[in-house]
């Protein structure tokens, strides 16, 4: 239905997106260097989720709707901050002294789902859905919404195995950290920081004219 070389623009636009430091980065790279590769792996997949369930939410027009009610940014914005500060005081909850073997331990589908609402409470993210998929379709190209939901699945694609990438790459950071001492205590902090600083980012996050 959407021809290869839309697909191919599409694919390249989504690429160059996704190389603009942004909340999913840093995510998925401090839990890289906290849990291992494992650990930054099930970041991209909880984005990954994510993107879906906001593609499927475009198709259907659910996400045009609460994007056209004005408080709903600020409503979003502030669970994001909420949710992220959650995790802040959660993070500082725990033993710095984790070994490879606690950190093999740590259930991932646990970061999976922390991932997955940290990309949902971002409101840029679904006004990015409502703004963005749309210009790649052409109505005289079929359903509109089969269209939508074949440009989210290429776009959830693509996030899943760059951030991937990112995730052992932390891993790989994590080795490195791991052979110096009081590197369990650098991580905690370093992850609590960069959670620190995405809710702040949030906080202070202005509604797009």
């Amino acid at each position: 239905m959407i021809d290869l070389a839309t697909l191919a623009v599409f694919s390249g636009a989504v690429f160059l997106l996704l190389l603009s430091p942004g909340p999913n980065m840093a995510f998925v790279i401090s839990h890289g260097v906290t849990h291992g590769w494992r650990g930054g792996v099930a970041s991209a997949l909880g984005i990954g989720v994510a993107d879906l369930l906001l593609t499927a939410l475009t198709a259907t027009g659910v996400t045009a709707l609460v994007a056209s009610w004005p408080p709903s940014f600020d409503v979003i914005r502030y669970a994001g901050v909420i949710y992220l500060l959650w995790l802040v005081f959660k993070t500082l909850q725990k033993s710095p002294g984790l070994d490879t073997a606690r950190v093999s331990l740590i259930p991932l589908g646990r970061v999976c789902w922390q991932a997955m609402f940290n990309s949902l409470l971002n409101p840029k993210a679904l006004l990015f859905f409502v703004v963005f998929l749309p210009q790649f379709v052409r109505p005289e190209a079929g359903p509109i919404a089969t269209q939508l939901m074949l440009l989210g699945g290429v776009l959830t694609l693509i996030a899943v195995v760059f951030h991937a990438l990112l995730g052992v790459f932390g891993g790989a950071l994590s080795r490195l950290f791991a052979r110096r001492s009081k590197s369990a205590r650098l991580q905690q902090w370093g992850l609590a920081t960069v959670l620190m600083l995405l809710a702040v980012r949030l906080a202070v996050m202005s509604r797009p004219n």
